[in-house]
């Protein structure tokens, strides 16, 4: 099988440490031959990781794309405000492309880059990774095989996690959607997108209601500084005291993402000076620590999505209604009911807890990927750029109804947004 040659742009949490593993275990399906990566540090690892050559490496996208066409594929793992033009440049290049999600942080640009995906005949993958997982696969495969009928609602809740929204939505990246998305956005396309793909019908309209309703300055403990290490009074009780987050003999993710280095004083340090190490309710945090969205598919299916910080679990649970059983799934216990009705027995089906990111995901789709390009893209994949334009405009749509308190039709919304 033909080896496919990888550009990456942007060498942080998902380029370095969730796609670039994939090379290092498959020789024979990818390999890196080039990167683009601003952090000196970051971009000395890649190279290391993946021998690359000094004139392989390069501080900007804008410079890697100057050059000509240097391999089959791109990654764009830029950050989500820095998608759009290196997505479009690539594809006018002629790069099959892989897209860290969201696709953008403005609707008009996710139009234009699944217009030119079509125009430009590429594999055009957006990392909604959901739909990779033997978890959420099988589900698909036990509703189009028709064993619950035909679907009439699902229920599907995203657990955030106390401690994943401190981290990455109140002190980290994506707290400020100003600067990063909203919450509905960053953290819940993958929700819009596996509800989309599950129902395998277009989305017609949504409402939505949800609020900022915690993580706010009026909340702190009384005498709680700016920062943890800066003498708390409550840091035994509080259960987002910062050390306790990262000062652990557990160096992996989320801990890893506070500095390049993980030895115990380059931590301490980070939460000295750095963004994590803030008191939770002293950030510049905007976005909403809980939300509901309630969405009406073709054929009168509905759906009722739930987000919400305050869970012990980071994890998601779904119930598929239909009309000749109902499926139950529980992506943290890697387990899925099937429940037929009049049958006394329900199907229990479990899954075998994967090493990979995103319960196996971010492997599998880096595989079929690979796969695609191969192929050119003639074969019965997952990716879908149409599909994941729409996904992406569901979570900005239920935005504009969470702040507007109005129900969105998703067919005038789009007719909105497809001009600037």
């Amino acid at each position: 099988m033909k080896q496919i040659t990888v550009a990456l742009l942007g060498a942080g949490d998902r380029g370095m440490d969730a796609y670039g593993p994939y090379a290092l275990r498959n020789p024979g399906d990818m390999k890196f031959v080039a990167v683009a990566e601003p952090n000196k540090e970051r971009k000395e690892e890649f190279k290391r990781q993946h021998s690359l050559t000094e004139d392989q490496c390069y501080d900007t996208w804008e410079d890697l794309l100057k050059q000509p066409r240097l391999a089959d594929a791109l990654f764009i793992c830029t950050s989500d405000k820095m998608h759009f033009e290196p997505a479009i440049q690539a594809l006018e290049k002629g790069y099959h492309i892989l897209l860290e999600k969201p696709m953008s942080t403005d609707p008009y640009e996710c139009i234009v880059m699944g217009d030119y995906a079509e125009k430009f005949q590429r594999v055009f993958s957006v990392c909604h990774v959901l739909r990779y997982t033997p978890f959420f696969s099988t589900i698909k495969k036990v509703i189009e095989n028709g064993d619950i009928g035909d679907v009439v609602s699902i229920q599907h809740n995203e657990n955030v996690s106390y401690w994943h929204q401190a981290h990455s939505f109140v002190r980290g990246h994506f707290n400020n959607s100003d600067e990063s998305s909203p919450m509905i956005l960053q953290k819940c396309c993958h929700d819009m997108d596996i509800m989309l793909w599950l129902v395998g019908k277009d989305c017609l309209r949504l409402s939505s209601f949800g609020s900022l309703t915690h993580f706010k300055s009026e909340n702190a403990p009384k005498g709680a500084p700016m920062r943890c290490l800066d003498g708390c009074p409550v840091s035994a009780e509080c259960p987002y005291y910062a050390p306790k987050f990262y000062l652990t003999d557990d160096v992996g993710w989320p801990t890893s993402a506070i500095s390049i280095n993980t030895d115990y004083e380059s931590r301490k340090k980070a939460l000295e000076v750095g963004q994590y190490g803030r008191c939770v309710y002293h950030c510049n945090n905007n976005v909403v620590d809980h939300q509901v969205v309630s969405l009406e598919f073709e054929d009168g299916v509905t759906a009722a999505f739930t987000m919400c910080a305050f869970t012990n679990g980071n994890t998601r649970s779904i119930k598929i209604m239909g009309t000749k059983g109902e499926i139950r799934g529980y992506f943290e216990k890697n387990e899925i009911e099937i429940i037929n009705f009049g049958k006394p027995d329900k199907k229990v089906i479990n899954f075998k807890e994967s090493k990979f990111g995103h319960g196996g995901g971010d492997d599998e789709i880096v595989r079929e990927f690979v796969d695609l390009v191969r192929n050119e893209g003639q074969i019965k994949g997952r990716a879908s750029a149409e599909v994941s334009v729409q996904g992406s405009l569901m979570a900005f749509a239920a935005e504009e109804a969470r702040l507007t308190k109005k129900v969105v039709t998703l067919s005038e919304f789009k007719k909105q947004k497809s001009v600037k």
